[in-house]
């Protein structure tokens, strides 16, 4: 099965040199059976031109694809096409501020992040080992925070407060600021629910 944009996208990434890509998306590319190979929460997979297919060799990846493939597959093709050879700018950004976030606050694309306040909220011995099992890190943000990498150049901050008598449970998601150099604002939004919802996906597999 492909999604809307997807035929096209596969056109543009085989039109590329693979040197650039490599250097510009920070991946491999196995020049015998021109495969590109990128991590993706942890995850090993394989971009392959001739037959054109997205595939991994874990649990974890089988729910990338089959369960979110809507989200991560014209996500990984996307990055493939646009990322460019520019570091991490160091500055935390929420999506809303980014040039056209107002994406973010429309309708259906606004972040399901009530429900991961909701969910780990007085839980982050979950919410730590589920992040550290997507290949994430912690850090020092509110009350429970991690750092995720959907994509070698485009990390994602997840971050969570408890709550308490006075303020109920709250979560903030922010990009890296550089992120608009490696994907446009849709596939961000696109990006961005693909990380909530393996956050939240209950699968006791993924521990």
């Amino acid at each position: 099965m492909t999604w809307p944009g997807e035929d096209q996208t596969w056109h543009l990434l085989a039109e590329l040199d693979p040197d650039e890509v490599q250097r510009s998306a920070g991946v491999n590319f196995n020049q015998e059976q021109f495969i590109y190979e990128l991590t993706c929460f942890g995850q090993h997979i394989l971009v392959s031109l001739p037959d054109r297919n997205i595939s991994g060799t874990s649990h974890i990846s089988d729910i990338l694809f089959n369960e979110l493939g809507d989200y991560s597959r014209l996500s990984i093709l996307n990055y493939l096409v646009n990322a460019r050879e520019v570091p991490l700018a160091g500055q935390l950004v929420r999506p809303a501020d980014l040039s056209g976030g107002d994406l973010f606050a429309r309708g259906t694309h606004i972040l399901p992040l009530d429900k991961i306040a909701d969910l780990f909220s007085n839980d982050k011995e979950t919410f730590s080992k589920k992040g550290r099992k997507l290949g994430g890190s912690e850090i020092e943000y509110g009350d429970m925070s991690i750092r995720l990498f959907p994509f070698p150049r485009i990390p994602v901050v997840l971050i969570v407060w408890s709550g308490d008598d006075e303020f109920p449970p709250r979560s903030s998601l922010l990009f890296d600021s550089s992120c608009t150099f490696h994907m446009p604002i849709d596939i961000l939004w696109s990006t961005a629910m693909l990380t909530v919802e393996m956050m939240l996906y209950q699968d006791c597999n993924l521990f």
